[in-house]
């Protein structure tokens, strides 16, 4: 179980505007209002019309292709190779040739590589944060900030590790796997591709990465940069594709390891395909995740946490805390100051850095939040949605709640993978705790309280991999992630993240 705490983050009503408004002259408070005016990203990122797939150091053209689209104003931004049977035996085969080199690579060199690859990503890390929220939706704000810094750090992090592998797992000589197949969300398209690649190729491993057939386009930028850095062909390969592609990938004789971030369902398919065979298997499945907040927590201090924990991505984070459980005594202020705080939320142009909320990633996720929707106005009522208009042009869903949700209610026990939040009272610790843990799922969890002892009291009995105190999705290299029951299981960063690439 990974703990983090936050005591000193505070509400930011005043840094946006939103709270008093004695003190400074009128003139500044206009200058500090025109930095909220419409200001999109002005840099323009160069997409070539089609990209082939990444086999054996270079770019292979396949017969088959899809086109992949912006979600904010449903452009097409490139046509990206869809592979095939011939395409994952040559991807698979690159690996396979390359691995005796790579994995006997002395570590330190090994890490040169990962170096090289982190330092690249932070030089093009405007043009990559253009492209991750081109294809994908996110604010640019967020993949800017977040996102791409997370990304490269990954690879600082595991560069590091990769000529010290034997304190990693004292007592044995460590030794890597083979070929790895890693199958990744549409979420955090670059951020996904560092957690796996890096701790895989650290270890020594060659791996075969299929990125989601919504947001292909960074995998394949870092694809170019691998070419940069002269890492030797077929120590990375970059398939692209649908669902089809991926099964071919994790079914593949030649794959020793399998790797896969993405839904319970696919996931448990991937486990059944799996089973008979040798293959070592990690999943990072979906999450209904609760964050819970206490009467004697600072509520102005939740209330961003909340929004944070659920809102952040458009709610398109698998640790989201889409359930939101709060002490009965303060449940009318909680949900009053969260409306308003979410009243102020901004959706938007994801390309303008004042965006809070940008664009679903495509019109199937789109249709299954408002499936999700309707089934919620009609279980559990109580829907209260940000005021302010949309664009009529992308995929779009301003943040809403549901209150007076009961555990049995469908947006309380389904993961809807959007900005909805439920909204659930609790009277006792012992409720609380409950009323977290009834979910099949066990990937995340936040306590809100400014009692010590009460956090790690809850913590301790809540089925969640990781529990955040008083904040909420937050991240770094060195802490494990990963959870329980249909969350997967399997941990990524931190040492904990080697072990699923050696043997």
């Amino acid at each position: 179980m990974t703990t983090a705490t936050n005591g000193s983050r505070t509400a930011v009503d005043d840094a946006q505007g939103h709270g008093r408004l004695a003190g400074p002259p009128v003139s500044e408070w206009a200058a500090a209002f025109a930095a909220y005016a419409p200001a999109p990203e002005s840099v323009k990122v160069e997409i070539a019309p089609a990209y082939g797939a990444f086999i054996n150091g270079r770019f292979v053209e396949t017969s088959a292709t899809f086109e992949t689209v912006n979600p904010a104003t449903e452009a097409v931004l490139s046509r990206v190779a869809a592979c095939g049977e011939e395409e994952i035996d040559a991807a698979v085969a690159a690996a396979r040739e390359a691995f005796p080199k790579w994995a006997a690579l002395p570590g330190r060199e090994r890490g040169k590589y990962l170096f090289r690859i982190a330092r690249r990503i932070q030089e093009r890390a405007r043009e990559l944060a253009i492209l991750e929220t081109m294809d994908g939706g996110k604010p640019i704000r967020e993949s800017r900030d977040v996102d791409i810094p997370l990304a490269a750090l990954h690879f600082f992090y595991y560069a590091g590790w990769a000529d010290k592998l034997k304190y990693a797992v004292p007592g044995r000589e460590p030794k890597p796997l083979g070929v790895c197949a890693q199958v990744i969300p549409w979420n955090f398209p670059l951020l996904m591709a560092a957690w796996k690649l890096a701790p895989a190729l650290a270890c020594g491993n060659t791996c075969v990465l299929k990125p989601a057939e919504t947001t292909p386009l960074t995998a394949l930028r870092l694809a170019e940069i691998c070419q940069e850095v002269d890492l030797p062909p077929g120590v990375v390969n970059i398939v692209t594709g649908a669902g089809e592609t991926g099964r071919l990938l994790v079914e593949h004789g030649g794959v020793d390891k399998v790797a896969f971030t993405g839904s319970t369902g696919v996931g448990k398919r991937i486990a059944k395909a799996v089973a008979p065979t040798k293959k070592r298997l990690t999943l990072e499945l979906g999450g209904k995740s609760a964050n819970i907040v206490f009467a004697d927590a600072s509520l102005d201090q939740a209330v961003e946490g909340i929004v944070q924990g659920i809102y952040f991505n458009q709610g398109h984070v698998c640790c989201a805390g889409s359930r939101v459980l709060v002490e009965e005594s303060v449940l009318g202020e909680v949900v009053e100051k969260l409306k308003h705080r979410m009243s102020t939320l901004r959706v938007g142009d994801p390309l303008d850095k004042n965006t809070d909320l940008g664009a679903i990633n495509s019109r199937a996720q789109l249709d299954r939040i408002e499936h999700y929707l309707g089934a919620g106005r009609e279980e559990a009522g109580g829907f209260w949605q940000s005021p302010g208009d949309v664009p009529t042009k992308g995929y779009w869903c301003k943040p809403c709640l549901f209150e007076g949700v009961q555990p049995s209610h469908v947006v309380a026990r389904e993961e809807i993978f959007g900005p909805v939040l439920a909204v659930m009272s609790f009277r006792t610790p012992e409720e609380a705790v409950a009323r977290a843990n009834e979910t099949p799922y066990g990937l995340a969890a936040g306590v809100w309280t400014d009692k010590g002892s009460k956090v790690r009291w809850v913590a301790k009995q809540l089925r969640a991999g990781v529990v955040w105190m008083n904040t909420y999705n937050r991240f770094d290299p060195t802490s494990p992630f990963g959870g329980y029951k249909e969350s997967g299981f399997g941990r990524e960063g931190g040492a904990h993240g080697l072990m699923p690439y050696l043997g």
